[in-house]
């Protein structure tokens, strides 16, 4: 037999290991452990071993310790940190922890370190009959009429026990008596009401009074038990009930009503005499305190008067019981109800509200873009609660109703433009339809996003640029500036030009500034247009471009170049014979010049620098021509020396000099010398006509084309800027000729000399020199030079 036993244990053992196994195997690490301790145990007692239900012996515990994750602040539970065992810390009322909660379930949260493992521990606190049912009162007084009929029931209060399951209440018990049995309803939740059911017939003349007990049993074992003693008088006979005069009693009231307002009166009669007769009314037993709380209702009269506070948004109607009792000693009553249907009046005003909402909306965005969604409610009923809703202000947006009700769409219905508007703030207004009408407003503000539409604009169409020639190199000479109406990086604006400008200018990418990078001259380039190109940094990017035009000005960098006199060994050096019997005014020679410049700084002066004898030679300071003032003697010398100083008029003037070597002879041999240079300026002057007529031609068309061009650039400006014309004659001794006009703020002069017939122009002097003639008494022609161009030269005031 005790072979027997021991196989039947390794039996169990062995399947209650391969269970164990496999829920692990099936869990994992972390499966759940369950144990069972009933409430009330001692502190301290063992509930489990962790460890040991987890496989783990003391060998596999060495160096590692566990401890329970609580986050009460007075745990029920420890563990041993050595062998894994839980224990209780203090005293466990289930009632307390779980209430009537059942199962009772307490989750632990245990930490094996060292490795970490994680294992969810949960125990069942089991129920034990600590508890006896309670009655809610020690004794129940029961008023029960004689006239009382069998069956009729009374109800009693039910006993109360804090245990659950089959420790709470199972039974009643009635003590014995003849009038009375028990009869127990189940209510559920282990709620069990008891009533007593009347099964004879009262005789108050009999029995007066009885006394009965009441007792509730659980199901522990032990029992425990609780006793409620219910005391019954019997009343004398009030044989009729009250009865309410009419079959149906209803009222309509508006909401808002003030208190003391009378909302209906019911009425009820007793066909009994005195006491029996008399009604009392009141309020059923099983009206809500809610109602007690807006209605009451008069005792003696039945008058039902508004006390509190009529809402229609919180009750469209009250059912209200009313009960009619007579005062007799054992009261009859009568039950009726009835029903006050509250009216609505308009007295709340409509909510709106913002249900989706883009506070920006880009400026190119299609006509029906929505940009918000909003509802709107109205608490009142009917015609007080139809919302209808509109924009306050004039805007490019309107309201569209949805296809759910009370739902409308904003949304635009005309083209935006952020340079006009950049922010629109739309007002919503709801009105409802009550009388009066309330309204309620709602604002929201939306903002317009850029976007790349506006092309980059220049402050001036065409720039005039005027650049002194011998400029700096990478110096700046102008900027131009652009802007763009849109914003951000669409108005951020780079600036480029061609790449033939690129050869001598340089842009500023960023602020328009234009650098030169090469030395400009005058005599080589007078002007020149280029284009700079606009670019903002939107996506799809926008450009435009505005034409340059440069004038280069005039510097004096030119000293005059000395044409005549010029010997065959290049240094300004020529002889010049005459007969000693020749007059006062005789013209000696001429002194030719020119200058690369223009207007004054090519305006030639001479002077005679240096001269062996001044009361014998003159030089006019503007011609250059060298005459005598007195007869020759036969004192003075046959050879003189003049050294003649030629200079312009710059602000620091440039000048050249030459030397004139003047040898008196006799009459005869300045003849025959005469005819040879009368030959050879006869020869000269054939090549001068030519080329003077193809000078003439080519300054007057430059002079006309650049006149018509500058009336153009003027008149394609504004009115104000409309060019006029003033013409005056200047003559001081140096310019012959000058044109003055007006350009808006500026004032411009164009100077050049005054040229007769029969001008003739210097071989050699390209164009620059101009050769008047000169007549005098004695018929012979000779030329003077006036060292004046024909070309425009600006002054600014």
């Amino acid at each position: 037999m005790e072979q027997r036993g021991s196989t039947v244990w390794r039996e169990l053992w062995f399947c209650f290991t391969f269970v164990f196994v496999l829920d692990i195997l099936c869990n994992g690490a972390s499966a759940q452990i369950r144990y069972s301790i009933s409430e009330e145990v001692q502190r301290e007692s063992v509930v489990g071993n962790i460890a040991k239900d987890l496989g783990l012996d003391k060998s596999a515990l060495k160096d590692r310790r566990y401890r329970i994750v609580s986050g009460s602040a007075e745990p029920l539970f420890l563990v041993n940190q050595d062998d894994g065992i839980l224990y209780v810390k203090r005293g466990i009322d289930r009632e307390e922890v779980c209430e009537r909660t059942s199962p009772c379930l307490i989750n632990l949260k245990t930490v094996l370190e060292n490795p970490l493992e994680i294992h969810y521990v949960v125990v069942e606190v089991l129920d034990i009959n600590d508890h006896a049912p309670v009655f809610p009162e020690k004794e129940k007084r029961l008023e029960i009429s004689e006239s009382a009929l069998m069956g009729a029931r009374f109800q009693l209060q039910a006993a109360h026990d804090e245990d659950v399951g089959p420790f709470t209440i199972q039974q009643y018990r009635l003590s014995h008596n003849e009038y009375f049995r028990l009869e127990v309803k189940d209510r559920g939740e282990d709620r069990k009401v008891p009533f007593l059911v009347l099964q004879k017939q009262l005789d108050r003349e009999t029995v007066g009074k009885l006394k009965l007990r009441l007792t509730a049993v659980d199901g522990g074992k032990p029992v425990k038990s609780g006793n409620i003693d219910i005391i019954v008088i019997v009343l004398d006979v009030n044989d009729n009930s009250p009865v309410f005069t009419n079959e149906i009693y209803s009222s309509t009231l508006k909401e808002n009503s003030p208190a003391g307002t009378v909302v209906i009166r019911v009425n009820a009669t007793d066909l009994d005499m005195g006491a029996n007769s008399e009604i009392v009314y009141s309020f059923g037993h099983e009206v809500d305190s809610k109602v007690m709380d807006v209605f009451s209702i008069d005792s003696n009269t039945g008058e039902i008067k508004v006390t509190g506070q009529i809402d229609f948004e919180q009750s469209k109607s009250y059912e209200i019981d009313i009960q009619a009792s007579d005062k007799g000693q054992v009261p009859l009553t009568a039950d009726k109800s009835v029903m006050i249907t509250i009216i609505d009046i308009n007295d709340n005003a409509p909510v709106i509200e913002l249900t989706s909402f883009s506070s920006s909306i880009k400026e190119d965005s299609k006509l029906g873009t929505t940009v918000a969604l909003i509802s709107v409610s109205d608490l009142d009923y009917g015609v007080n609660g139809k919302v209808i809703c509109t924009i306050k202000e004039k805007v490019p947006f309107a309201l569209v109703p949805s296809l759910q009700e009370n739902m409308y769409a904003i949304v635009t219905r005309s083209q935006l433009d952020r340079e006009n508007v950049s922010q629109f703030d739309v007002t919503i207004i709801a009105k409802d339809s009550g009388d009066p009408i309330f309204s309620t407003e709602k604002a929201i503000s939306v903002v317009i996003s850029d976007v790349n539409d506006n092309i980059p604009e220049f402050s001036l169409n065409p720039y005039v640029i005027y650049i002194t020639e011998n400029n700096i190199p990478g110096a700046s000479v102008f900027a131009v500036k652009a802007f763009d109406c849109d914003e951000s990086e669409n108005a951020v604006i780079s600036y480029r030009i061609p790449r033939e400008a690129s050869l001598f200018l340089s842009i500023n990418s960023e602020n328009g500034d234009i650098l030169a990078l090469k030395i400009f001259d005058f005599e080589t380039l007078k002007k020149f247009q280029f284009q700079v190109v606009a670019t903002d940094s939107g996506s799809p990017s926008l450009s435009s471009n505005v034409t340059v035009h440069v004038f280069i000005l005039d510097q004096n960098d030119n000293a005059p170049i000395i044409l005549y006199p010029l010997s065959s060994n290049g240094s300004a050096e020529g002889v010049e014979e005459i007969p000693r019997n020749v007059n006062a005014g005789h013209l000696v020679t001429k002194v030719r010049a020119y200058d690369a410049d223009i207007g004054y700084n090519g305006w030639l002066l001479f002077s005679l620098q240096e001269v062996t004898d001044h009361s014998l030679f003159g030089l006019d300071r503007y011609t250059g021509q060298i005459r005598t003032l007195r007869s020759f003697t036969e004192t003075d010398e046959a050879e003189h020396k003049l050294v003649i100083l030629v200079k312009d008029n710059g602000n620091v003037s440039l000048s050249a000099t030459a030397t004139v070597i003047v040898k008196v002879v006799e009459p005869k041999e300045a003849f025959a010398a005469s005819d040879v240079k009368s030959a050879t300026n006869d020869e000269e002057e054939n090549n001068v006509t030519f080329y003077l007529m193809i000078t003439l031609g080519s300054v007057s068309t430059l002079f006309l084309i650049s006149i018509i061009v500058l009336i153009a650039m003027q008149c394609s400006k504004s009115t104000e800027y409309t060019s006029k014309y003033l013409q005056e004659t200047n003559y001081d001794g140096t310019l012959c000729h000058s044109i003055q006009y007006r350009s808006g703020e500026k004032r411009y002069m164009l100077v050049g000399p005054r040229m007769s017939i029969g001008s003739t122009i210097v071989p050699g002097s390209h164009a620059n020199t101009l050769m008047l003639p000169d007549r005098r008494t004695h018929g012979e022609v000779r030329h003077s030079g006036l060292q004046d161009q024909i070309r425009a030269f600006w002054i600014h005031p």
